[in-house]
């Protein structure tokens, strides 16, 4: 666990506040408290990181969700608070399963929850300057990749129809995501 983080975090009165955007939506893999629809500015959610574990290989590798830095942009999806007793537990749970190649910044940034709370919240950023980091690909190149990927947890296109489906349950719209799924579930049969 990231010391840095935690000592964000460590006070008994402080919340810890998780941003989902992606898998996290669908298998956040600890116990909620309170989830809420929320805006993190300054952000976009982007297939931008190629996946060697999860949704791909060495040899064939997938693509997964991650945030990048974009002014002026926005990223929608959900706050995740967990119990404070459990904060520990769960940033260290984080720790390992996002970070598994490093591909990802462990950082905070302020969030906009729709009830008007701006609470700071742990991120998952890509680091643009990692081996894993795609920079821009094509949707046409995007959905090519996910449809062909399978890593140790599955073929890379349940990862992206999980997502859609569950952005599209909490009435959080993404036409780029849509685009893609269609584009892969077309390529798939």
């Amino acid at each position: 666990m990231n010391d840095k983080i935690w000592d964000k975090f460590k006070e008994d009165n402080t919340d810890l506040w998780v941003f989902a955007y992606g898998s996290l939506l669908w298998n956040p893999g600890f116990e909620i408290v309170e989830s809420i629809p929320s805006v993190l500015c300054g952000y976009r959610r982007s297939f931008c990181m190629w996946s060697v574990h999860y949704r791909g290989t060495p040899e064939n590798p997938g693509l997964v969700l991650a945030l990048e830095k974009r002014k002026g942009e926005k990223c929608r999806g959900m706050a995740l608070r967990c119990k404070r007793e459990d904060k520990r537990k769960v940033l260290s749970y984080l720790h390992k399963r996002e970070l598994i190649s490093y591909a990802y910044i462990e950082c905070t940034d302020n969030i906009n929850l729709s009830d008007g709370r701006t609470p700071i919240a742990l991120l998952y950023v890509v680091n643009p300057d990692h081996p894993q980091y795609t920079g821009n690909l094509s949707l046409e190149q995007q959905a090519h990749i996910i449809s062909s990927a399978r890593g140790d947890v599955g073929p890379n296109s349940d990862y992206l129809s999980k997502t859609v489906n569950r952005l599209n349950q909490l009435g959080i719209a993404d036409s780029n995501l849509e685009k893609l799924n269609k584009l892969v579930r077309e390529r798939l049969g």
